[in-house]
């Protein structure tokens, strides 16, 4: 029960209606691993620089996550900043790539043995360079952003012929297949191969859909965003925790990780940073993944 997950760690600088917070833990390793630990022991592959927190290390290692794939560097840990004028999109105040510049994803040996992987929101080129390096998964999936889209979508594609499932927002499967909606869209990657393709909605949930089936999650009720930073990391890293316990994909295993996904976001959206998601118990999240069972069944 491990999984792999390939993406950045950084500190980030948060701007929001509720509130701010400077340098709190961020990266797509990060939200995805902390949501992951609730259901497998998550492998993080990643690089931050000498400055990155020690106690931070300390707290990921307590919850649960295996470092051994982290890379320190001398040099600063990747920054990013982001102004939320409206929930749905941050404007981007500045990124520092740093260490992340450089960075070469490798496998040691105890990433090679897990049976699932996460490429989270990094270049394609990098995606890539990790699947060269795996062997025989039961699952592999990948993120992207709009970004690595318009800059790269040769590259992605390949990524996408690789994988068993794609994470995307509505925005992104829109951009990369041209298609002016999510099915004739997701129709088109799936020609590419993967098995399943995620559709993110934001407030409006999440569709899975796959070739002969498709499945509507409507989005968790939360009173009061605080900070929809990672949401969509955190909805990967559920998914792709709870897959790792299973090694067949199939139809039911599916409707159970999108659900725990859902609720999982839910709750990081309700405090700065990965706060929302740490310290809660897995039967919380069983008890809210519950409630959502009789919306969706």
């Amino acid at each position: 029960m491990s999984l792999v997950i390939v993406g950045s760690l950084g500190l980030d600088d948060i701007s929001t209606p509720a509130g701010s917070v400077h340098e709190a833990l961020g990266g797509s390793a990060i939200y995805a691993a902390v949501a992951a630990t609730h259901f497998c022991t998550p492998h993080i592959v990643g690089v931050v620089g000498k400055d990155f927190p020690h106690e931070s290390l300390m707290m990921l290692e307590a919850q649960g996550i295996n470092l051994d794939g982290l890379e320190i560097r001398e040099g600063k840990t990747f920054r990013w900043g982001g102004v939320y004028n409206n929930w749905n999109r941050a404007e981007t105040t500045f990124t520092d790539l740093n260490v992340f510049a450089e960075f070469t994803p490798q496998l040691n040996d105890s990433c090679k043995c897990c049976k699932s992987l996460l490429l989270a929101n990094i270049h394609p080129q990098l995606q890539l360079q990790v699947l060269q390096q795996i062997e025989k998964y039961n699952h592999v999936a990948c993120d992207t952003m709009n970004y690595w889209i318009g800059l790269c979508p040769d590259e992605l594609a390949e990524v996408l012929k690789k994988v068993d499932l794609v994470f995307m927002n509505e925005d992104e499967i829109k951009d990369f297949t041209k298609r002016k909606d999510i099915f004739s869209a997701a129709r088109e990657l799936l020609k590419l191969g993967p098995q399943w393709i995620i559709v993110k909605r934001g407030e409006y949930g999440a569709v899975a859909i796959a070739r002969d089936e498709m499945f509507f999650f409507p989005a968790y009720p939360v009173s009061e965003v605080i900070d929809p930073t990672g949401a969509g990391d955190v909805f990967a890293g559920a998914f792709m925790g709870y897959l790792a316990r299973h090694p067949q994909l199939c139809s039911a295993v599916v409707k159970d990780a999108m659900r725990y996904a859902t609720v999982l976001a839910a709750l990081n959206v309700q405090n700065f940073s990965i706060r929302g998601i740490l310290g809660t118990s897995l039967n919380e999240i069983n008890k809210l993944k519950d409630e959502m069972l009789t919306w969706t069944t």
